[in-house]
């Protein structure tokens, strides 16, 4: 058994909080009974919210795409671009985390909550690692500031792994997941970013997944990230 807030959360459908304002406007329904606050369901349990079942059993589905520059990371289809169009799943999934609109490269997709709420925790510190193309020269100390800390959003940067790999390019790890990160480190320090690809999420690479093609996870893709997240905290949330 588990509250209901946590059942719908788990579908993807809205955040716990959310859950709560749908559940007090009668929204939703359990069993074809209007639900209360706190109320605890169990898997055969049928939830419906406005009138659509929202936790019919749907095996769990985990996906790799390589997003193209110029769509957005949001489920809201009424946006121009939105990834959930562009791949036209069968299945209601969602991107875990989000990939800024003029950047490429790896993000993941799932109908699974959990597994999300458990990636996006910034204390989980998971590697994202990404490939930059610069407008001008990277020297010595662009990569030496990068690496030990940028001021931005109020705050500093952690510590961070950055090699260089050709006058413009280099290759950077983040542990975190700030707004415009790495756009933002650059700009800092006088730089344009003007390619931005991410290349790997935690054990998962793009390899030589073409742009714009998507691809299931592999068994031991997946039973590694599960292993990764196993202990993953659920009290602080972040991008990715």
């Amino acid at each position: 058994m588990k509250r209901l807030n946590k059942a719908i959360s788990e579908t993807g459908f809205c955040s716990r909080r959310n859950a709560d304002k749908f559940i007090e406007e009668g929204k939703v329904w359990v069993n074809g009974t209007k639900a209360t606050i706190g109320l605890q369901v169990n898997e055969n349990d049928v939830i419906s919210i406005n009138g659509k079942v929202i936790n019919k059993t749907v095996d769990n589905i985990y996906l790799l795409f390589n997003k193209p520059i110029g769509i957005t990371c949001t489920t809201d289809i009424s946006v121009k671009g939105n990834i959930i169009k562009y791949l036209n799943y069968p299945e209601r999934i969602f991107p875990v985390g989000r990939l800024d609109k003029m950047s490429e490269g790896l993000i993941f997709l799932t109908n699974d909550g959990d597994i999300v709420n458990k990636i996006l925790r910034s204390k989980n510190n998971h590697e994202k690692e990404y490939i930059v193309t610069v407008n001008k020269t990277i020297t010595n100390d662009f990569i030496k500031k990068m690496s030990f800390g940028v001021p931005i959003l109020d705050t500093v940067t952690q510590k961070c792994d950055v090699r260089q790999l050709n006058n413009f390019t280099f290759n950077i790890i983040l542990t975190q997941g700030l707004n415009r990160q790495i756009r933002r480190m650059c700009e800092y320090l006088g730089y344009d970013v003007v390619n931005l690809k991410r290349t790997r999420i935690m054990n998962i690479s793009l390899g030589n997944l073409e742009v714009g093609k998507y691809r299931a996870f592999t068994k031991k893709e997946l039973n590694d990230l599960l292993s990764l997240v196993e202990d993953s905290s659920k009290t602080e949330e972040a991008s990715i």
